[in-house]
């Protein structure tokens, strides 16, 4: 099917092409200002949180908030508007992010503070691999995805036997070192476990025995030897997958992204790519 002529095409058809893509002037112009937007509305809402700058600005720091809140929404509701399935971008991953970038400011009507929570936005920076045509790096993104999802068996067992050994040692830590030592009750001594396992080390609970000390060793050079265990399954399935380099377009009607450099056709739903 020929591409229709540009005096053929309909206001949703160009605004798709300005809102969606980010291969001509005008859309890359638009991703650009937007992600200025998203930039300086993060940094909007992280100077509103310190009390000192908050008691002199507020009143301005609120004002910016709802100017880009107010922003985000009419960039929301085009986005709608010139899909051509609405509901495919409204329940799609970036779809839900944008709703969920805007939402918090209209709840600190009910909720004060809430607004902080639009920090989320910082997740719609991902369309900065579009803008900047790192297609490349959509494509490692792809592989890393693929990668982990193909791991997700092993790495349930691990977590399972990271998870059955923290129970058992945990319940030993109770039992040898007891409620006077900090181990007030299993799920307590658990916490320790974790902690301990993991090489983070707070030093809230501390054995005090020396058969908790052995304990505490023990999970000590368990931990650094299980760091390498979930580093390895991914590299394993990294080494495994080989993918072709992808585009950075998005298929006008199913929304969907990462397709092959040489196609012509969505690979989704088999409409034709712009």
């Amino acid at each position: 099917m020929e591409q229709p002529e540009p005096s053929d095409r309909s206001w949703r058809d160009v605004w798709h092409e300005v809102i969606f893509e980010a291969d001509t002037p005008a859309g890359k112009a638009f991703d650009v200002a937007l992600l200025a937007a998203i930039l300086l509305s993060i940094l909007v809402v992280m100077l509103e949180s310190v009390e000192e700058i908050r008691a002199r600005w507020g009143a301005w720091l609120v004002a910016a908030e709802w100017f880009f809140t107010g922003l985000f929404t009419l960039e929301y509701v085009a986005r709608i508007a010139c899909s051509r399935r609405p509901w495919r971008y409204i329940l799609s991953f970036y779809g839900i992010i944008d709703l969920l970038s805007i939402l918090p400011t209209y709840s600190m009507v009910v909720l004060p503070g809430a607004q902080r929570l639009s920090v989320v936005r910082s997740f719609r920076l991902l369309r900065a691999f579009r803008v900047l045509k790192l297609g490349h790096m959509l494509t490692e993104a792809r592989q890393l995805r693929r990668a982990l999802w193909s791991a997700r068996p092993k790495i349930a067992v691990f977590l399972a036997a990271v998870l059955t050994i923290v129970v058992i040692i945990g319940s030993a830590m109770h039992v040898v070192e007891g409620p006077e030592h900090g181990f007030t009750s299993i799920p307590e001594s658990m916490y320790w476990a974790i902690v301990t396992m993991t090489t983070v080390g707070y030093g809230d609970i501390a054995p005090r025995t020396p058969l908790g000390k052995g304990l505490a060793a023990f999970m000590m050079v368990l931990g650094y030897s299980l760091i390498i265990v979930p580093t390895g399954i991914v590299s394993s399935e990294l080494a495994q997958s080989a993918l072709k380099p992808i585009t950075t377009q998005v298929c006008p009607s199913c929304l969907a992204e990462g397709h092959d450099a040489d196609a012509r056709h969505c690979k989704y739903c088999g409409s034709q790519l712009e």
